[in-house]
């Protein structure tokens, strides 16, 4: 059925849910087996449970971009998490997909970021070299399924497949085969079959880049690491900004609002971009269910003239802010921290909780205890380990 043909179907909020969504009533379910909640669908509860987490808590003190002490309006791991919510929402209800599992996944997939963003990843994963590396998508995996402890009957979220297979949004082929051992026909077997997630997960990858494009813009405006006359040199940019001016001349007095009209045009024409070119992948595809769409390889994507445009947005945030010399010092400063921490945790386990101290895979531990830091909270504890105050 195309996703213009769509069915009233329960416990959906925008009311029509396309036969390619995923159903909660026909979820591959939960890793232990739950009763079905009187109130709540599948999707819903996995969100409930993911905003009551301790993780992601924890997010609103993990950096995006900045880090979390130079400034309080820049973006957190938080505030990007709800704004891909918020874009995933409204795509999925254009399209009939299933909001609540797209706002599930949204809500989930930063939570086993490090502290200091990509920076403490890397770092991280430098540490754990010969102990299994560190992946932060398959942390946030890691996270939910066992991590959590807020239930009495298991460890974990147990949240259903269909979020977890959103959350897992990339993975190498090596820990792919781990995670089929232990859960056959799991979340890591598409890695291994190179068959696609839900139609869901796909708009959630998207609505992930889509924000932290936009939300990049802004912050680097903000701290003046970049300026307009920089972003006018890009034609995503330029295009949204020449139309902002033509219609309100008075924004080109009004720099900060003019700013935010361009960004919520570049957004609005992202999302429509979407929701259009998906139609068409779909209808080109001719699949009929949701099982068939994940075999169809990606559906959900950019036009080619979007993505061609977003990627030259990408590299320019990427040369002018990512690797920006004030950005990049932090950056360095960031992983210095991580890495003694890894470090001084590895040599004397007893500075860490009981229950990190005692695992019997020390690195992994130790792993999991640092990447569950926030920024903040990491600094303190690098101070105190160490005698030297970083950042």
């Amino acid at each position: 059925m195309p996703l213009s043909e769509m069915a009233e179907l329960p416990g959906q909020a925008g009311g029509l849910l396309s036969a390619l969504a995923c159903d909660p009533a026909q979820s591959r379910g939960r890793r232990h087996p739950e009763p079905a909640a009187p109130t709540r669908n599948a999707y819903q509860r996995d969100r409930d449970r993911i905003v009551h987490s301790t993780a992601f808590r924890r997010l609103v003190y993990k950096t995006q971009v900045f880090l979390n002490h130079e400034g309080d309006l820049f973006r957190t791991r938080l505030t990007h998490s709800l704004e891909v919510a918020q874009l995933g929402r409204s795509i999925a209800r254009a399209l009939g997909l299933h909001e609540d599992l797209v706002e599930a996944v949204a809500l989930a997939h930063d939570l086993g970021h490090t502290p200091f963003g990509h920076a403490g990843q890397d770092a991280l994963n430098a540490c754990m070299a010969e102990h299994g590396g560190f992946e932060h998508n398959l942390q946030s995996l890691r996270v939910v399924d066992q991590l959590e402890e807020r239930y009495p009957a298991f460890d974990g979220l147990n949240l259903s497949f269909e979020t977890r297979e959103g959350v897992l949004k990339h993975c190498s082929r090596a820990n792919a085969e781990q995670l089929e051992l232990a859960e056959p026909g799991g979340v890591g077997r598409r890695f291994i079959d190179r068959t696609q997630p839900s139609l869901e997960a796909q708009l959630c990858n998207l609505a992930d880049a889509i924000a932290y494009n936009a939300h990049d813009i802004d912050d680097g405006v903000r701290s003046g690491l970049i300026s307009i006359e920089q972003l006018l040199q890009v034609e995503l940019f330029a295009h949204y900004h020449q139309q902002a001016v033509c219609e309100h001349p008075a924004l080109a007095h009004k720099p900060r609002r003019l700013l935010y009209e361009t960004i919520r045009r570049m957004l609005s024409d992202q999302v429509y971009d979407v929701i259009d070119t998906t139609r068409q992948a779909v209808a080109l595809a001719g699949v009929q269910s949701a099982d068939e769409a994940r075999l169809a390889g990606p559906l959900v994507g950019f036009s080619p003239q979007m993505k061609a445009r977003t990627g030259e947005l990408k590299k320019f945030l990427f040369a002018s802010l990512y690797r920006h010399p004030q950005v990049m010092q932090t950056t360095g400063q960031a992983q210095q921290a991580v890495r003694e921490l890894f470090e001084a945790y590895v040599r004397q386990p007893s500075e860490m909780p009981s229950d990190f101290a005692a695992s019997a895979d020390l690195h992994r531990s130790v792993a999991d205890y640092i990447a569950g830091m926030t920024d903040r909270f990491a600094l303190r504890e690098h101070e105190r380990l160490t005698g030297r105050k970083l950042l």
